[in-house]
């Protein structure tokens, strides 16, 4: 990577910025202080210091957010905060895209990379990766064959929407949903197509990744080995 992509990529700078970035401060690769905008390193493998300090690099980044009501799946937005507000140090300089989105009052697993390839694993369609949502409901669950067999949403293809498996709580008011799509509101769009409004939706699950214990608000790193096989 040329000295100049990579300031421009960890937001110190422009392109066009970087000879007078340069000249204006000590940038360091190991032990050698660089000059020239158009120097190639390698930043996965050589440590950058800027004024002494050290510049935390890595490709790819993969984060498991645990999303907020009331933040919305985006990089900037201007009505609401975004969840990439909530990526703390080392990881804000990057620039991360947002692997399945959740609708702004919806909480749980996000799933941020730095990695183009990986995003389209995780949402394209033709992988069919199961989520896992916890769904409240206002009233006791009754209708488990028609959510199995396939319900049909007005979305323009008529295309059946199918529950891959469905647990259903002791109360009966909470159900676990497992799909393989991602359509605009597709868990409630499915429940109300029987009659039940969600009250609550959390994403839990995406492939083998559970949201576990992470708070909510917080981000850890992961390995794509912890989605995916």
């Amino acid at each position: 990577m040329r000295v100049d992509k990579f300031l421009s990529s960890m937001k110190f700078c422009t392109r066009k910025q970087a000879k007078s970035f340069l000249e204006k401060h000590e940038f360091m690769i190991d032990d050698k202080r660089i000059l020239a905008q158009n120097h190639s390193f390698d930043p996965n493998l050589e440590k950058v210091y800027i004024d002494k300090t050290y510049i935390y690099y890595e490709f790819p980044i993969h984060l498991m957010l645990n999303k907020p009501k009331g933040y919305v799946s985006a990089n900037k937005d201007e009505m609401f905060p975004c969840v990439t507000d909530l990526i703390k140090e080392p990881y804000q300089r990057f620039d991360f895209s947002i692997a399945g989105r959740l609708d702004v009052d919806t909480e749980g697993l996000l799933i941020l990379t730095t990695d183009g390839k990986f995003l389209h694993e995780i949402t394209h369609p033709n992988y069919h990766l199961p989520k896992v949502y916890e769904a409240h409901l206002d009233q006791p669950f009754y209708h488990e064959a028609e959510l199995l067999s396939g319900v049909t949403i007005l979305d323009g293809k008529q295309n059946p929407y199918v529950a891959k498996a469905l647990e259903i709580k002791t109360n009966e008011h909470i159900v676990y949903i497992t799909i393989d799509e991602g359509k605009f509101h597709q868990v409630k769009r499915m429940f109300s197509s029987v009659g039940y409004k969600v009250l609550y939706l959390k994403r839990i699950k995406i492939g083998k990744l559970s949201l576990g214990d992470l708070k909510l608000g917080d981000c850890q790193k992961i390995e794509r080995r912890d989605l995916v096989d």
